[in-house]
């Protein structure tokens, strides 16, 4: 029998910093034995989210004001790494869970997150591997690329005692905005990338819609998880409203 996961389909494409809140409120609850295992897959809206990595360097608060000046609203990523991208285009994937011992388990939730994005992408008829690409912007071993040459989707965690939080962003369409948008935000930031490694899967496999990928996504966790769709409660909402404010990068 498979284990149920739930399933939260709500995204706050107009209120981005609330909508990692709720994120950050998700993990916290179900760290806390709150809520069980919970999965969050949704379609965002134009946000650049940025790490505290990002917030130490010089350039930031003009890689902020670049974000916004090209309609990207800039957030406080809940896991390392650099800044990355959300568009339309995009769907974001947040699976928090408990864990008694977040940190033994990093490599299993990586390899199984990376797992399914790549699986997910071969479906839909891309050349998807695991694997980190020169040059690729948030670099990371558990990128999930195309040809070994063009980045997809990137994959970080945050860990906190009793759960950790696995969450991901899947370029599906129009990768030349992320090319566009991210070039002179990661020169404000002094961080060296070779554009021409950052696409998507519509790039790869020509008329691949949202729906087809999220659709992909689906099938590939539910090989694995009998899914059960929820709404998020008001306790969690009333939390994500508190946390809200840590999430928005000049406060």
């Amino acid at each position: 029998m498979r284990p149920r996961l739930r399933l939260i389909r709500q995204g706050f494409p107009d209120r981005p910093a609330y909508g990692t809140g709720v994120s950050e409120a998700i993990l916290t609850r179900v760290a806390a034995g709150e809520l069980p295992a919970t999965l969050r897959l949704h379609r965002p809206a134009r946000e650049l989210a940025f790490s505290k990595q990002d917030r130490a360097a010089p350039g930031f608060r003009t890689a902020v004001e670049v974000a916004r000046d090209a309609g990207f609203e800039p957030v406080v990523r809940l896991a390392g790494g650099r800044a990355a991208l959300f568009h339309e285009g995009t769907l974001a994937i947040a699976w928090a869970t408990p864990e008694e011992r977040p940190v033994a388990g990093t490599h299993q939730r990586f390899e199984r997150l990376a797992g399914i994005v790549t699986a997910a992408a071969r479906a839909l008829g891309v050349d998807a591997r695991v694997g980190e690409i020169p040059g690729e912007y948030c670099p990371g071993a558990w990128s999930v690329n195309a040809r070994g040459r063009v980045k997809l989707a990137g994959i970080g965690q945050r860990l906190i005692t009793g759960g950790a939080h696995a969450g991901g962003v899947l370029v599906v369409t129009d990768g030349a905005l992320v090319r566009t948008t991210l070039e002179p935000i990661y020169a404000a930031l002094g961080l060296d990338w070779d554009p021409g490694t950052a696409g998507s899967v519509a790039d790869e496999v020509s008329g691949t819609t949202m729906d087809d990928a999220e659709r992909a996504l689906l099938a590939e966790i539910e090989r694995e998880f009998e899914l059960v769709e929820a709404e998020l409660d008001p306790e969690t909402l009333e939390l994500a409203a508190g946390l809200e404010a840590n999430h928005r990068p000049l406060e």
